[in-house]
């Protein structure tokens, strides 16, 4: 048979080889009329005994020989006597086994799965089968049954099969029949299907274009993209008319119409802003909402205890040996007093010194206190840098699984967090629905002190919460301004405080400097020179890991000084490939052992164990990989497409769908290198778009080398970036909610209130 002829084979299953239950993808060994063929691909969740045809080519694997690839694949129960105790034998259904099954055939034959479905007190009839037992083998068939219809419907269109096994968890054995009454549920649920998708479905199901349940998904669809590409929280009215009714080909007055249905059914919530009417999904609003609310109950509890601190931080000037400066003071005094505070400045500030004496004088009141950040290298940092425990938000809130893959959590309002006093590092990065769900999970009682550089960019997820709060002016807020002697040594740190304050850059370095500027005349030019300081310059200078130790970061994405060209050339520079050297390819990339790689979404189901050298925050074995942790591969199977990965101590294994939310991390974005430091920093500046040149991200960039930072591009670029002092607002209410309900006394309506 010629390799990549597509033909159909059919047969029924001898051997599940391995199986991916979130992904379908699977290794089977097919009985058919030709004899047994290893088949692999995305089956579905099949078992021993099923029977099933399959499109697809035959290949050959470098290691494993013939095989055939399925491409689509149709699934049947098993019909035969034989093939049905097969089935009942191995996995599929618990609790029955070789010898009940073959008493169940014995006694039911053919017609078994008619008994399990429709008469299943029958099964009684078997000995050692209870009637207690019999009712969970068919509600067990029931889901197996459902599961493979949807799992059918789902590949028909294309939709994967881990989607089908989320929606059964939604909607049970109703799924299949509410998916083709109203494909546009599947939208905005967790389930991994696009409104494009969803569209495709209704057009062949026979749903008109005005109809309203796609014109509600619609509206929403665009609501959900501004969150996700723009980090937007609301949008205005009139924009989101015009760019709804031009993406769904609607008219006016139709929109109009179903939008005011939303808002009165509260699918949608409308917030009238100085500037206009702003529209927001349910989830934002009612977490701005919230989040104003419980900072103005924080602020009204602790306002009336304004204790004086000042002999307790003298005593602790003494016993420490250190002299705070009168910013730092107040910080501390406030910290003790109220309970709430943010703490911000730029690097070289004293923020560090402020926040240990905080930390120190809480716990000297006998408190509790808890250390986070919102990302593991930011918790390792604050840990490092404070000599305390420091746990992800993530992980100190606990994420609970949750079948429609939102941010759910252990700790919340009814099982808060034993704390007394939180402080949560790099509060820039944290969005506006990670911070409602913090808020929810500590006491009203709880101090809550946040620190962060408001300068830097804001959250990878929609929201601007630290900017918003700071902006309203309702909240206690210290700013740190004084660079101390030490860190003015720094090039780095003058050089940052320099770009904010809109003072002359100079970018002339002598030898001992820890700040290089090295310009070049083009792309191709800048490239050559990063992978050879990368590979060569460098590690060798400094005495250093090319792989550890030094980071590159861009601005951009793509193009070819963007993270994606630049790693390509340094993996190959750095770890290239060998035959002692597994690899697998996924969604255009090599994965090979010994790659440095980045996860690039929070996944809450990924089981990882922990081995020596791991963060303190963590225990023997958890759960949970976030976005913007960093790994290096130590194990790489080929034919199952499965990678190890040590997240700093964490081992865990991705199977094949994983991949999707892993790239390489020789070169990572200015984004995602936000809240980490690295001892040697690499920045690319050269042929970036108007979108990407402003302040706060060379800012941010800049401020993430710890011990020198040599910037290679483009002077003009630099100098370009400098001068676009912030990039495009965000459209959010957050600022605009604390102002309203502090002018209000705090007070709000009884509609609003329930949240």
């Amino acid at each position: 048979m010629p390799e990549n002829e597509i033909i159909t084979i059919s047969g029924e299953i001898d051997a599940v080889k391995f199986r991916n239950d979130e992904n379908g993808y699977c290794i089977i060994m097919l009985k058919t009329a030709d004899g047994l063929k290893c088949v692999v691909g995305n089956l579905g969740i099949v078992e021993q005994g099923e029977e099933i045809e399959c499109q697809g080519y035959y290949m050959v694997h470098s290691q494993y020989g013939l095989q055939f690839k399925s491409t689509g694949c149709r699934r049947r129960m098993p019909t035969t006597v034989e093939a049905i105790q097969k089935y009942l034998s191995g996995d599929a259904i618990k609790g029955i086994g070789a010898r009940k099954a073959k008493a169940i055939v014995d006694r039911f034959g053919e017609h078994t799965f008619d008994v399990i479905k429709d008469e299943p007190e029958r099964l009684a009839e078997v000995e050692g089968i209870s009637r207690s037992l019999a009712e969970d083998v068919a509600e067990q068939y029931k889901k197996i049954y459902a599961v493979s219809g949807l799992s059918v419907l789902f590949t028909q269109y294309g939709i994967p099969v881990s989607s089908a096994v989320k929606a059964f968890r939604r909607w049970g054995e109703d799924s299949e029949q509410l998916i083709k009454t109203n494909p546009y549920i599947l939208c905005g649920e967790g389930l991994g299907v696009s409104f494009r998708m969803a569209d495709l479905i209704g057009d062949q199901l026979g749903i008109p274009h005005d109809s309203e349940m796609r014109i509600k998904a619609g509206i929403c669809e665009v609501l959900r993209k501004q969150a996700a590409e723009e980090k937007n929280t609301c949008m205005p009215v009139e924009w989101l008319a015009a760019e709804s009714c031009q993406a769904l080909g609607i008219s006016r007055q139709l929109y109009d119409k179903v939008l005011t249905e939303q808002l009165t059914e509260e699918e949608l919530f409308r917030f009238d802003k100085p500037q206009g009417h702003f529209i927001m999904l349910r989830d934002y609003f009612k977490a701005e909402n919230y989040i104003s609310r419980r900072l103005l109950a924080m602020k009204s509890c602790s306002y009336d205890n304004k204790i004086d601190f000042s002999e307790v931080i003298d005593e602790a000037e003494r016993t420490y040996g250190i002299k705070y400066d009168e910013r730092q003071r107040e910080a501390i005094n406030l910290s003790l007093s109220y309970g709430f505070l943010v703490i911000t400045g730029g690097p070289g500030t004293g923020k560090t010194t402020t926040l240990n004496a905080i930390i120190r004088l809480l716990k000297d009141q006998g408190m509790n206190v808890m250390i986070a950040a919102p990302t593991g290298r930011a918790a390792k940092r604050i840990s490092e840098l404070t000599g305390c425990d420091a746990k992800t938000l993530h992980r100190l809130l606990e994420v609970k699984h949750s079948d429609d893959d939102r941010m759910l959590f252990v700790h919340d309002e009814k099982n808060m967090l034993e704390c007394e006093a939180l402080i949560i590092d790099e509060m820039s990065m944290v969005d506006t629905l990670l911070f409602e769900s913090v808020l929810r999970g500590i006491s009203l009682t709880c101090k809550l002190v946040l620190v962060g550089d408001s300068d830097q960019l804001p959250s990878v997820s929609a929201g601007n919460v630290l900017h918003d709060i700071i902006e309203s002016g309702v909240m206690s807020v210290v700013k740190l301004e004084k660079i101390f002697r030490q860190a003015q040594m720094s090039k780095i740190v003058t050089t940052a405080h320099a770009m904010v304050n809109g003072e002359p850059i100079y970018l002339d370095s002598d030898k001992d400097s820890d700040f290089f500027f090295v310009p070049q005349k083009g792309i191709p030019e800048a490239q050559q020179f990063v992978i050879n300081a990368c590979a060569e310059r460098l590690p060798k200078y400094y005495d250093c890991s090319a792989i550890d130790d030094i980071q590159v970061i861009s601005p951009a994405r793509q193009g070819e000084a963007g993270i994606e060209r630049l790693n390509e050339l340094l993996q190959e520079a750095l770890n290239p490939p060998s035959d002692d050297k597994s690899e697998i390819r996924a969604h255009g990339t090599a994965f090979r052992v010994g790659d440095k790689v980045m996860q690039t979404k929070n996944d809450y189901d990924i089981e990882w164990k922990k081995v020596s050298g791991g963060s303190r925050d963590e225990q023997g074995s958890g759960v949970g990989i976030f976005n913007g942790d960093i790994g290096r591969i130590i194990g790489c199977e080929e034919l199952t497409k499965q990678l190890t990965i040590d997240f700093d101590g964490r081992i865990a294994v991705y199977t094949s769908q994983m991949l999707e939310n892993l790239e390489l991390a020789y070169a990572i974005t200015v984004h995602k290198s936000q809240g980490s430091e690295y001892n040697i920093v690499v920045l690319v500046v050269i042929g970036l778009t108007d979108r990407l040149c402003y302040r706060n991200m060379l800012y941010t960039a800049v401020t993430r080398a710890k011990k020198m930072l040599l910037v290679v591009g483009s002077k003009e670029c630099f100098v370009k970036m400098l001068t676009r002092r912030k990039a495009p607002e965000r459209n959010t209410c957050l600022l605009e909610m604390l102002k309203e309900m502090d002018n209000n006394g705090g007070e709000e309506d009884e509609e609003t209130a329930v949240f």
